[in-house]
């Protein structure tokens, strides 16, 4: 199979002809069709994502196609069955292994493209506010990095869970993104003050200034302003950090104003709690099946320039999904 394979931490992957994979038991072999590209494919190749790969090994970890073979105790799928599932990685690939438990049917009207693009960053916001920071409808959240993958996914899970949203965004046209994706507040943060600007939208709401939630894939600055504009017993959501600096939290701040700082990793989410996840999971196929969510992909390349997608997500320059095509001859 083609494959883009890394062989160190912090060398680039090379496009090569890669031995095909062979299923174990309670594995399910899958023709991708479809692999989202996510900010940790970035951290995973210099080896700072929390799973460390043995060996060579392909970035990707959300993809979507076909079943091809199943291993010995898998019954909930078949050959020739189109599925989406969340291998550790191995997605920039042709094909790929994956453990049967994460590993689930697509109903008729969901496309690949779609799956591919869904999984990781509504999976993420959706558990993240609803099951962990437990938003209830008119609390006020605030979403950063509102025109990107994970981001548009928040302020869309953030509505639907009754939420007023404020979303920042760097730009004229990012924060428009946000607007058409359900934001009530945009704030651009290139040229306004997020703090000042959030005790501004917040002042006539009848509440104590500030937000109740924060839901924070960035880190840096901008965690820090967030920290100053929220209100007593506010609950702020650490997705990750992908302005390169891990914040340092003030403790005595959490201390006077009672906030809770809330740690959220989905994939360890998952595995720690199945019964909510297959619960959660099953809560979004739906809304995405009935188009209460609608994944925004900006882009779909080929699988041969996937290194073209992660030069958009190292350099910010992304806005919504960007989804690789993995299927040959297409």
């Amino acid at each position: 199979m083609k494959a883009w394979v890394c062989n160190a931490f912090g060398e680039e992957p090379q496009w090569i002809d890669a031995p095909d994979p062979v299923v174990g038991p309670g594995q399910v072999l899958i023709d991708v069709a479809a692999c989202g590209v996510n900010f940790a494919d970035t951290l995973i190749l210099l080896g700072k994502y929390q799973k460390r790969p043995v060996g060579p090994f392909s970035p990707g970890f959300e993809v979507s196609g076909t079943v091809r073979a199943v291993g010995d105790g898998v019954t909930h799928v078949k050959p020739g069955d189109a599925v989406m599932a969340l291998p550790d990685w191995g997605g920039y690939a042709e094909q790929v292994i994956a453990d049967g438990s994460l590993v689930i049917p697509l109903p008729d009207g969901v496309d690949f493209e779609s799956a591919s693009a869904f999984q990781v960053a509504y999976g993420t916001s959706w558990f993240a506010l609803k099951y962990r920071a437990e938003v209830k409808p008119g609390e006020v959240v605030l979403v950063h990095g509102a025109a990107g993958g994970v981001g548009l996914t928040a302020v869309e899970c953030a509505k639907l869970l009754g939420g007023i949203v404020i979303a920042t965004a760097g730009g004229a046209d990012k924060c428009q993104i946000a607007r058409e994706h359900g934001a009530d507040h945009v704030i651009d943060y290139k040229s306004e003050n997020i703090r000042d600007r959030v005790l501004e939208i917040t002042s006539p709401l009848g509440k104590p200034k500030g937000v109740d939630v924060v839901y924070d894939p960035v880190g840096g600055d901008v965690f820090d302003q967030s920290l100053r504009c929220v209100a007593p017993g506010a609950r702020m959501l650490l997705i990750g950090f992908a302005s390169g600096t891990v914040p340092q939290i003030p403790a005595n701040i959490l201390l006077v104003k009672n906030v809770t700082a809330i740690g959220f990793y989905f994939g360890a989410y998952l595995e720690q709690n199945p019964d909510i996840a297959q619960a959660g999971m099953a809560e979004l196929l739906d809304r995405l099946k009935s188009g209460a969510i609608r994944p925004m992909i900006s882009h779909i390349y080929r699988l041969e320039g996937a290194m073209e997608a992660l030069a958009s997500i190292r350099d910010r320059s992304a806005t919504g999904k960007l989804v690789i095509d993995c299927r040959a001859n297409r």
